[in-house]
C-alpha cells in the first residue's frame, strides 16, 4: 500500500461537492496531537457525495476513516491513501417519539444531550463515551453500564464502492468491542431506541457519569481514552498496574498515573512513543500475567522510516 503514496492517483481524484486536501496534516484531528499527513483528506458534503467518490475512486487506492480523533493514534510516517472526515452534515441528530436517529459524525455526548432534551432514556451511556457514532458502531463502544448493541436497531454502511446498506442489529454482529460489519464499509447512520423517561433523573444520571469520568480518568490531558480493551475476565488496568507500568515513559509517552490504562501525550510525544510505550506494556502485562492485551485504540498509518 505504501507504494501508492504520491503516485499519481491523486491528481485524478474523482470530482465532489465536498473539500479534498492533499498531504494534509492529520496529528491536529487527533486528541493525542501526533503523526504525519494523509496523502489525500476529503470531507465529503453529504452520504451522496460520498457514494459517489467511492464509487469512482480506483479499487486499489487505500481507504480511511475517521471522526474526531478520540480513539485514534496516527502513525508518524502518515496515511497512504484517501482518509476521510464525517462531520458537519453527518453529525444531525433527530428524535422521533423514542426512536433517535444520528449521522455517524455525531459526537456521542451530543446524541445523549438530545435524547435528555427530549425526554428519553437509555442513551445516558453515550455521554461517557468519547467520540462519535460511527466509531461507537464500529467498536460497538459502551461505558456505565450500557453499549451500542443494547440500544442500537439498525444501521447504514456505504461499501467500498459506495453502495447503500440497510443492516439490522443482527448484521451488525456485535462483540465485546467489536462489530462484525467488514471493515471496509463506512457507516453513515445509527438508528437508536430508548424509552421514556424523566428529564431530571436523566440529567442526574449522566451529571454522575460526568463526575465518575472526571474523578477517575485523565480527561483533560492529551490521550486517546482507554487504551486496551478488556481481557475475559480481568481488568486491564488492573493487569498494567500489577506489572508496574502505572506512570511508566517513553520519550515523550506517559502510562497515566491516575488511571493507568490511559497513555498521554505529555506535550513533546511522537506517535512511535506512544505506540512503543503501549507495546511495552503488552509485554510486561503478558510476562507478568500471561494475558495478551489488545489494543483498543485504533493505529492507522506507517511508522516514519529514519535514515
Amino acid at each position: 500500500m505504501a507504494a501508492l503514496r504520491r503516485d499519481h492517483w491523486a491528481d485524478t481524484l474523482p470530482a465532489v461537492r465536498g473539500r479534498i486536501s492533499r498531504n494534509a496534516p492529520l496529528g491536529g484531528l487527533t486528541w493525542f496531537r501526533v503523526g504525519g499527513p494523509a496523502d489525500v483528506l476529503f470531507r465529503p458534503a453529504d452520504a451522496e457525495d460520498l457514494s459517489q467518490f467511492l464509487a469512482a475512486l480506483p479499487p486499489e487506492v487505500p481507504v480511511t476513516v475517521i471522526g474526531v480523533g478520540s480513539n485514534l493514534l496516527v502513525r508518524d510516517g502518515g496515511v497512504p491513501g484517501v482518509v476521510i472526515r464525517l462531520a458537519g452534515p453527518f453529525a444531525a441528530v433527530g428524535v422521533d417519539g423514542t426512536t433517535v436517529s444520528a449521522g455517524s459524525g455525531a459526537l456521542d455526548l451530543t446524541v445523549a444531550m438530545t435524547a435528555l432534551e427530549t425526554g428519553v432514556t437509555g442513551l445516558e451511556f453515550l455521554s461517557g463515551v468519547p467520540g462519535t457514532i460511527g466509531g461507537a458502531l464500529r467498536m460497538n463502544a459502551g461505558a456505565f453500564g450500557g453499549e451500542m448493541k443494547d440500544v442500537t436497531l439498525s444501521a447504514e454502511a456505504l461499501d467500498r464502492g459506495g453502495r447503500l446498506h440497510t443492516l439490522s442489529l443482527e448484521q451488525l454482529d456485535f462483540g465485546y468491542r467489536h462489530c462484525g460489519v467488514d471493515d471496509s464499509w463506512i457507516f453513515t447512520r445509527a438508528v437508536m431506541r430508548g424509552t421514556v423517561g424523566d428529564k431530571a433523573a436523566i440529567s442526574a444520571r449522566m451529571a454522575e457519569i460526568c463526575a465518575a469520568r472526571e474523578a477517575s480518568q485523565p480527561t483533560r490531558t492529551r490521550t486517546g481514552g482507554s487504551t486496551f480493551a478488556n481481557p475475559p475476565n480481568a481488568k486491564a488496568w488492573e493487569l498494567i498496574d500489577k506489572a508496574g507500568c502505572r506512570g511508566l515513559t517513553r520519550g515523550g509517552a506517559q502510562v497515566s498515573e491516575k488511571h493507568c490504562n490511559f497513555l498521554l501525550n505529555t506535550g513533546e510525544a511522537t506517535a512511535a512513543d506512544i505506540e512503543d510505550l503501549g507495546e511495552e506494556v503488552r509485554r510486561r502485562v503478558l510476562e507478568t500475567s500471561g494475558i495478551e492485551l489488545r489494543w483498543e485504540i485504533r493505529r492507522i498509518g506507517v511508522r516514519e522510516h529514519k535514515e
